[in-house]
């Protein structure tokens, strides 16, 4: 792979270089991306969805949104390190400082719509998503035939793998319906960063080792654009080596950020944190301790609070801790990149950047250590259990009412006002993609059509319609 396709400028559509007030709009295409983001009202949506606590009333506990920002922040600042690296060191002549400035431009927009296609309730609705598909296609009937049994194999594996990161490929490109067909219609170079799995539904191996195939990419509807994007960058089949930057900042910020909501919240305290740290101290190597000792920067951070008389000495560790975490981590992530840059860019790397480094034993610490305090405990369940009931609700109302939307066929009165309340953008979306369609891939694209009124919901939204539609004060 070469950066001078990598960095593709290109759009579906091609756009006015005019500014609105005459003069001519000095941006780079990727700075252009980034206003687009900011603006939409699918980026503003992500305030009100959920990061770890489903509907959490706390002002401090993440979002999607402030969890966006802060990967934004992050992959930005890998991308300034990387990109000096790579000049300095002279590892690819045409890579020059407009380059950087682009690489740092499509990292930073990366983060801000990584996450942009979740549904409600964090992950776990896409778990709650696919579950239902999963036991409710088969006995779901269309025309007398069960619906598993008309969708080909990719369709129904598009619906039994549902995926966030596929979602959002498709309300970038085609749903997100502004000025015509084509989404928000970003640049290539930034589409192509968001796509973590390069593969199909029907090419997952999670079991290859290759982390290109461990989730899908896109969904078939997609499946033309995603190659026609791909095409454009050189990375058709593999990833765009950005991709592993923007993974990185996701891995930083959420397994930092999930201690220090988890802490705000008590599920673990500065004690156990410490404890925790302490048996990990125990089956590190020396030389890895030597690089960074995270007990004893916890203990360093709390005497220190001591000695400047800090009121919560535990908040104040526990927080400056975690800042000297996300630094070192981003130190490992440079050094994944750089240390295997070629294979990167021969699109024959298959881990993560912190695969080979030392950060690899602490940050699976951190996901150990929320995992078992923050989302194995009986008030997240209780929300899970919650947030299930709803999405189950949603799906089951909207796919019956979506079956024989735009067919001959006819619909009930009240399948046609729950069909009523689905954006029109959504609507709109599926007409012009459905248009001349077998009445297979129409089946299939209006299945998708609910998903996408779903996925678009914020958890509050999604919690209220199902106590409107359920007749609940």
């Amino acid at each position: 792979m070469e950066w001078t396709t990598l960095l593709a400028p290109q759009r579906v559509r091609t756009i006015a270089t005019r500014s609105s007030s005459g003069g001519r709009d000095t941006r780079s295409e990727f700075e252009k991306d980034y206003h687009r983001i900011i603006g939409s009202a699918s980026f503003r949506r992500l305030q009100d969805k959920t990061q770890v606590f489903p509907l959490d009333k706390s002002d401090f506990i993440r979002t999607r949104l402030t969890h966006s920002l802060e990967v934004s922040s992050i992959a930005k600042s890998l991308g300034q390190t990387i990109s000096w690296d790579i000049i300095q060191n002279r590892r690819d002549p045409q890579f020059d400082l407009q380059r950087k400035e682009d690489v740092c431009n499509i990292l930073q927009c990366a983060g801000l719509i990584h996450d942009i296609g979740n549904p409600p309730f964090g992950h776990f609705g896409e778990t709650a998503i696919r579950e239902w598909f999963q036991k409710n296609l088969p006995r779901l009937l269309y025309r007398g035939k069960p619906v598993s049994r008309i969708l080909n194999r990719q369709m129904l594996a598009d619906f039994y793998n549902f995926e966030g990161n596929a979602q959002g490929l498709r309300l970038l490109t085609k749903l997100h319906f502004l000025v015509d067909e084509n989404g928000m219609n970003l640049t290539y170079a930034l589409l192509d960063t968001i796509v973590k799995y390069p593969v199909p539904s029907t090419q997952i191996d999670e079991l290859s080792g290759d982390i290109r195939k461990k989730k899908m990419g896109y969904f078939l509807a997609e499946q033309e654009l995603y190659h026609r994007i791909a095409s454009e960058t050189g990375t058709v089949g593999l990833r765009h080596p950005l991709t592993f930057l923007l993974e990185a900042a996701d891995d930083i910020a959420y397994s930092t950020a999930d201690i220090e909501d988890a802490f705000k919240k008590g599920c673990i305290s500065y004690a156990e944190l410490l404890h925790e740290l302490e048996r990990y101290g125990q089956r590190a190597s020396q030389r890895e301790l030597e690089f960074f000792n995270p007990q004893q920067i916890l203990r360093e951070k709390y005497d220190s609070a001591k000695r400047r008389h800090i009121a919560d000495c535990e908040e104040y560790a526990v927080q400056n801790f975690l800042v000297r975490m996300q630094g070192f981590l981003i130190n490992c992530a440079t050094y994944g990149f750089v240390s295997n840059y070629r294979q990167i860019m021969d699109g024959t790397y298959r881990s993560d950047l912190f695969a080979s480094t030392f950060a690899k034993g602490q940050i699976e610490l951190l996901q150990d250590v929320a995992y078992r305090y923050a989302f194995v405990s009986a008030p997240i369940y209780k929300l899970e259990i919650s947030a299930n009931t709803v999405l189950n609700f949603h799906l089951r109302k909207f796919v019956n009412a979506a079956l024989y939307y735009d067919t001959e066929l006819g619909q009930t009165d009240v399948d046609e006002k729950l069909m009523f309340l689905i954006s029109e953008n959504y609507k709109q979306a599926y007409h012009t993609y459905a248009d001349g369609k077998s009445d297979e891939e129409r089946l299939y694209l209006r299945l998708l059509l609910v998903t996408d009124y779903i996925c678009g919901m914020t958890d509050g939204y999604a919690k209220r319609l199902y106590q409107e539609l359920s007749g609940i004060d």
